[in-house]
């Protein structure tokens, strides 16, 4: 058997050699980026102004071969060229979310006293809806920026809230935690640099790349300001974290510049097609209108009247005829194209219901209620973060006023409330509820709270839910108690009785 074990362990020794896993090859990959946050940042807002030459004069001068294919980019053959038109989608999307946002606002609650009062006083002051708005649509189409708090004594005895996009501002974080924020700026030629930290701004000024003092610039500012206090006058605000960018948050438009270009493309190429389909008539010349003074041929009116001239016959037996040209035009396939084009540009943003477009007739109100889930969760999204910004800036506010009247700083809340959105009917809010009370899984004041909420006040919902009560025959009876005789009780209720009179004793 010598020879047969010898022959397994060779077996065995090719095997394991055929098997043995080796270790995968390191591969390194380049990868080049067009453009950086800044260039990204102009993409986004030519895509918001939209503007058909802007975004004609960008796509063209980008250095990305694969964006040189795409519709605003692309250059057809001489006699080919068609009317590129811009359908406006991109703004109207980042219209309707802030409006739908900064609407819903309810109030800023500050809580009580001198510091409310204040709060107050600032927010009508700085228009804070209105900064509130320019800053929302600011992220959504930028993607970050940040509020600014300044005291100027020329222009306000109160702080200025001011928001700054994030094409003009940067951010440095220290172990993820926000240290400094950088708003940069432009004048006569010089850029200068706020440098906002805890209880600090710091001011320089480059001329010709070369950083110098503010005084040596001529500006009439300090070199920096300081204060008694760990707080920072600067609160930047994101949505969305950036896929592309560290530390930076994302635009809408990231993701969707494809989008965008083909929806362009499909409408423009319908438009064309209506064009070019016009209707067309041809006249033999025997037919064609001639001047009675002169003879010769009238020229049609581009108002009431046109038509393509052809050769016509005067011999007998042969009639001459009109003949009318309409080319079809197939408007179900370019509807198609359209409703998936504009399907891709919305998905995941907000519903086409949400901003009036109806692509499929026949969706009843539910449908339609389902579509606004979209647009609920990007809103919600949206209000969370607000939620959690304006409280800081609010604080920040307060405290410059605090600092700047030599008050001590004092802690306080802030209570940021938001209204409902997509609220259902009356109709289907009384439907559901009846059916919970009916199965006797909801009590009467958990109704009553559910139908009317926030529109009726305590004591009117507390009458409601007595009326109710009472005509659904649930009285409320006294219950006796420890010490308290059923004879205690009639007495009682007997005394509170009217006397009867000596007659009908």
């Amino acid at each position: 058997m010598g020879w047969w074990d010898n022959l397994m362990d060779k077996v065995r020794d090719g095997m394991r050699s055929f098997l043995e896993i080796q270790p995968p090859i390191t591969r390194s990959y380049n990868v080049w980026g067009t453009v950086d946050f800044y260039g990204n940042a102009i993409k986004n807002r030519i895509w918001y102004r939209g503007q058909a030459n802007e975004l004609e004069q960008f796509w063209k001068e980008t250095p990305s071969p694969a964006d040189r294919l795409r519709f605003w980019s692309a250059v057809p053959l001489a006699g080919r060229e068609i009317e590129k038109i811009h359908t406006g989608l991109p703004a109207l999307v980042v219209d309707m979310l802030t409006d739908i946002v900064v609407s819903d606002l309810v109030q800023v609650d500050a809580g009580e006293g001198a510091i409310a009062e204040a709060w107050d006083e600032m927010a009508e002051e700085n228009d804070f809806r209105h900064v509130l708005s320019d800053a929302v649509r600011d992220v959504l189409v930028v993607g970050d920026g940040a509020f600014r708090v300044s005291i100027d004594r020329e222009l306000s005895a109160l702080p200025i809230i001011e928001f700054v996009p994030g094409d003009r501002c940067d951010y440095h974080y220290r172990r993820g935690r926000l240290h400094k924020v950088c708003f940069r700026s432009e004048k006569d030629g010089l850029e200068i640099v706020e440098e906002y930290t805890r209880g600090r701004i710091e001011n320089k000024v480059k001329r010709d790349g070369a950083e110098v003092r503010p005084s040596e610039a001529g500006l009439d500012m300090p070199d920096f300001y300081e204060w008694d206090g760990d707080f920072m006058l600067a609160v930047p605000l994101k949505f969305f974290p950036s896929k592309l960018y560290d530390d930076r948050g994302g635009s809408i438009f990231d993701a969707k510049s494809g989008a965008f270009d083909a929806l362009d493309e499909c409408w423009s190429q319908w438009m064309d097609a209506l064009r070019k389909a016009r209707t067309k008539e041809y006249v033999p010349e025997a037919l064609i209108p001639r001047s009675p003074q002169t003879g010769e041929l009238r020229m049609p009116s581009p108002f009431d009247n046109a038509y393509i001239m052809v050769e016509g016959t005067v011999s007998e037996g042969v009639a001459n005829k009109v003949e009318v040209v309409q080319p079809e035009i197939r408007h179900d396939g370019y509807l198609a194209t359209y409703v998936n084009a504009l399907d891709m540009c919305l998905m995941g943003l907000v519903s086409p219901s949400t901003l009036g477009i109806d692509v499929k007739k026949l969706d009843n109100a539910e449908a339609q209620r389902e579509k606004e889930k979209a647009t609920l969760y990007t809103r919600n999204k949206m209000v969370t973060v607000l939620q959690a910004t304006l409280p800081k800036l609010v604080r920040a506010a307060v405290h410059a006023w605090q600092t700047s009247q030599g008050m001590a700083l004092t802690d306080f809340d802030v209570d940021v409330q938001f209204g409902e959105y997509a609220n259902p009917s009356f109709e289907s809010v009384v439907e559901t509820v009846g059916k919970a009370k009916v199965q006797g899984i909801m009590s009467v004041e958990a109704c009553v709270e559910e139908l009317y909420g926030d529109t009726r006040d305590d004591e009117w919902k507390a009458q409601e839910v007595a009326r109710l009560k009472a005509e659904g025959g649930m009285a409320e009876v006294m219950e006796p108690t420890v010490g308290i005789t059923w004879e205690d009780v009639i007495g009682a209720s007997a005394a509170e009785q009217p006397p009867v009179p000596d007659e009908q004793a």
